[in-house]
């Protein structure tokens, strides 16, 4: 199934964030296919089709990113500026969520090419509302360029 599309790629160590952002989009029916990894460094495997990926047609998605900050191996904005410097990923859009508030975090991460940066509710009712609603903009309203 190395080429099946890839609608979400969800890049989460978390596992109960994880297991909330799955729920709200599958309860919406706004995904088909949802990747997730759980660091950077699989993140990267991944849409650059290497590592435990390879052999994998990265032309196969994602529609777009959720990406945490704080990950193990490599860190989120290690891995939105590998996004955004290479030719083939830099178009795929990238919703920065994150429990991060601090300002240089928001900051960085605009200088490097975000589409949006959204901290994570606490509150679980919240959480899933906002994972919906990031789910019915990015896969149903956004208009992406043709790849």
């Amino acid at each position: 199934m190395k080429d099946r599309p890839v609608e979400i790629l969800l890049v989460e160590d978390n596992p109960n964030d994880v297991e909330l952002a799955l729920h709200a989009l599958k309860k919406n029916n706004l995904a088909n296919h949802i990747e997730v990894v759980r660091d950077g460094a699989e993140a990267l495997d991944f849409l650059f089709g290497i590592g435990a990926h390879a052999g994998r047609n990265i032309q196969n998605g994602p529609k777009v990113v959720l990406l945490d900050l704080k990950l193990p191996k490599v860190d989120g904005l290690e891995v939105l500026e590998q996004i955004r410097s290479d030719p083939r990923t830099k178009t795929i859009p990238v919703v920065v969520l994150t429990s991060s508030r601090e300002e240089r975090d928001i900051a960085e991460s605009y200088n490097l090419g975000v589409n949006s940066y959204i901290v994570k509710p606490v509150d679980f009712e919240q959480f899933t509302e906002a994972v919906r609603q990031l789910g019915l903009y990015w896969l149903l309203l956004n208009q992406p360029p043709a790849i």
